[in-house]
């Protein structure tokens, strides 16, 4: 079985070229399934139920979050009533939404968790204790685990990833908006990627136009981020695995650009 894991979407461009690219990455490549983080998907902060739809559109099955989730008021529509969305599981008791969900894939299914590091990042409860449980629990439905590591450091991301070697599918990272050179699959048959870039212009600094990113280091003033237009590339990683036992075969970085008009 092939799992698509695509990096953070970043507005419209991201949306888009998920969109156009996506169904052809199921046929030609045989994914059976495909996952997506889409917590700057609306004007590069945030999610909607709106741009939610955009990315389910584009044969999306589960979408993750992070930090940005609650940069939109309306995010609260998909955290009551979108089965299909996960924010960071290691909220507090009491946080609107769920951390964990299960998507039926053909006669299998696979359970998706999402978790927020704290190195450089809002305090929130510790990872690795709420990874334990979670994993746990998510084990007694079905051994194939996608966890989406969300967090700044590539110690605590790859940490992570260590720590639930042999007890999940594979363990991708995000936020950092750059995608790193190591895939690979530890001993336990998990497999991990440090982060897997983002989703939208890469002519960018991170999506966003370079200019006024510029002009606020140099100057120190507030300034205007919009998201940039050019090169539209979706970022992401594929992964091989056996649906009978959950261990991974194999992971491969994805790197596909927006079709040309």
């Amino acid at each position: 079985m092939k799992l698509l894991f695509i990096g953070d979407i970043v507005g419209s461009p991201g949306r888009r070229v998920v969109k156009e690219v996506v169904p052809r990455l199921r046929q030609d490549r045989g994914i059976d399934v495909v996952i997506a983080n889409g917590e700057n998907s609306a004007g590069g902060s945030g999610i909607t139920p709106k741009t939610a739809r955009a990315i389910f559109e584009g044969k999306v099955d589960i979408i993750t979050s992070g930090d940005h989730v609650w940069d939109q008021k309306e995010v609260s529509d998909l955290l009551a009533n979108e089965p299909r969305f996960v924010r960071p599981i290691n909220y507090p008791e009491g946080t609107p939404g769920q951390g964990a969900t299960v998507c039926q894939v053909g006669n299998y299914q696979l359970g998706v968790i999402n978790v927020q590091c704290r190195t450089f990042m809002p305090p929130l409860e510790n990872p690795f204790r709420a990874m334990q449980t979670a994993v746990a629990a998510m084990r007694e439905k079905t051994p194939n685990i996608l966890v989406d590591v969300h967090g700044e450091t590539t110690s605590e991301k790859i940490s992570m990833g260590r720590f639930l070697d042999g007890q999940v599918t594979a363990v991708i990272g995000t936020h950092t908006h750059v995608q790193t050179a190591d895939e690979q699959v530890f001993p336990g048959g998990t497999a991990f990627l440090c982060d897997a870039g983002f989703t939208g212009p890469q002519e960018s600094v991170l999506g966003r136009e370079i200019e006024p990113i510029i002009e606020r280091f140099l100057t120190s003033q507030p300034r205007r981020f919009p998201v940039a237009k050019n090169d539209v590339v979706l970022k992401g990683a594929i992964v091989e695995f056996d649906p009978a036992t959950g261990k991974a075969s194999s992971i491969e970085r994805v790197s596909e650009p927006l079709p040309a008009e």
